[in-house]
């Protein structure tokens, strides 16, 4: 694997021959205040790469190479470290970053290379007649924020006229993104929104969570990241906020979030778009193939966690959708633009999951290019502070559409109009 650290390049060439053809540039941060999600995230997605490479000779027998780049999850960094490995070759790119995200749409586009901002990044981006090279998929903020109120309202029989709600959020471009959905869902159900940001990177709440001991709004609703998900479970422990009125978007729930509160932060519930925990075959060969062999990106001690799992379902999804174009064009080398084209007729059913070792871990969706987000399923998971372990409590269940698309529609509409694109299909 070769990894870039700011603009400097090293390069060490782990996974796979060094002459390998599919490249899928890594952006990191394995350093900063967000280190600590960012590591997991990077471990799980590049040991997904190397177990193909070393199970199966890569995808569809060509190899991969990853390319990692570290970007402290600053944005100026990001954009670096895309300068500086899209001529490599990159076929697609996951920035692990909103900030970087709204950044690369524009570059990436006119490169002709995909961007997939799986569960974060620009929203409307979900309508690809005119993100033609971004895809989220399978669900996006503004899902989240509706799979948040759903939620709340399954627990109080769909009626939360009465009900305060607050979102403690990251005061960036990612923490802003559900702010206009809770709004337009306050309006449908009449509940009342306190907006409460946390400046980066989180580590000063005190205000905020006096704020919501004096207001006790009924639920709150987090859109943090690293350090500032711990102090604001901590911050909630202090006051004995109810943790199961607690709810966190998925970049909110990780066992980092969660343990430096030991068992006060029993019953915390986070939303997810996949499953949890280590239960699947595909684990049994990343460890023989992958950790066993001593071609782990980390550590090895990452397997399991939310965001490992979160980090190698991105690379199952990368790699499927490579797999896809492969057979569209009948060629083991691909292109940026024939990797899009695989991004945009990826369907996962059940029977492909299953056979990828991965039964039952993440909802059946197919793109097109009208949409560029799949079905925007969700499902809430609960801690358990005595297992130490995340356990799904729903069912996946879809986000309220009939808010969302129209949000969707004007702003990718506005987005087109300032950017002179004209929506449609190639």
């Amino acid at each position: 694997m070769k990894r870039l650290f700011a603009s400097a390049v090293v390069a060490t060439l782990v996974a796979g021959p060094a002459m390998a053809d599919l490249v899928f540039p890594d952006l990191s941060y394995r350093t900063g205040p967000y280190a600590a999600n960012g590591i997991p995230f990077s471990d799980g997605y590049q040991d997904y790469m190397t177990l193909l490479n070393e199970r199966d000779g890569g995808i569809g027998g060509e190899p991969i190479k990853v390319i990692e780049c570290e970007t402290g999850y600053n944005t100026e960094k990001g954009v670096e470290c895309y300068e500086a490995t899209k001529g490599e070759g990159a076929l697609l790119y996951q920035p692990l970053s909103t900030g970087i995200t709204y950044q690369l749409i524009p570059k990436a586009t006119a490169d002709g290379i995909p961007v997939h901002s799986m569960g974060y990044g620009r929203t409307s981006a979900k309508n690809g007649e005119v993100f033609h090279n971004i895809f989220n998929y399978p669900a996006n903020y503004w899902d989240g924020a509706s799979h948040a109120i759903t939620e709340i309202l399954n627990e109080n029989e769909g009626d939360i006229s009465n009900l305060k709600i607050a979102l403690v959020y990251h005061n960036s471009a990612y923490g802003k993104e559900p702010i206009r959905t809770l709004e337009e869902l306050s309006k449908k159900h009449g509940y009342t929104l306190t907006l409460l940001p946390v400046d980066s990177p989180g580590q000063e709440q005190k205000s905020q969570w006096l704020q919501i001991r004096r207001e006790k709004p009924d639920y709150v609703i987090m859109w943090g990241w690293g350090v500032m998900n711990q102090v604001a479970i901590q911050e909630a422990v202090n006051i004995r906020y109810p943790m199961d009125h607690f709810i966190g978007i998925w970049w909110s729930g990780s066992e980092n979030d969660v343990l430096p509160a030991g068992e006060a932060a029993d019953g915390y519930k986070a939303l997810t778009f996949h499953n949890l925990g280590s239960d699947y075959p595909v684990y049994d060969d990343l460890k023989k193939y992958v950790v066993d062999a001593g071609k782990a990106a980390g550590a090895g001690d990452q397997l399991g966690t939310a965001l490992y799992d979160r980090g190698m379902y991105a690379a199952m999804l990368a790699t499927e959708a490579a797999r896809t174009a492969q057979t569209m064009y009948d060629t083991k080398t691909l292109t940026p633009m024939q990797m899009r084209d695989g991004m945009e007729n990826l369907e996962m059913t059940e029977a492909k999951m299953a056979a990828l070792g991965l039964p039952n871990f993440g909802p059946e969706f197919k793109v097109s290019c009208a949409n560029h987000g799949g079905d925007g399923l969700g499902a809430v998971a609960q801690w358990d502070a005595k297992a130490k372990t995340w356990s799904l409590i729903t069912d996946y269940f879809p986000a309220d559409d009939e808010v969302l698309n129209p949000l969707i529609i004007e702003d990718s509409t506005a987005f087109a109009q300032e950017n002179n694109i004209t929506p449609g299909c190639n």
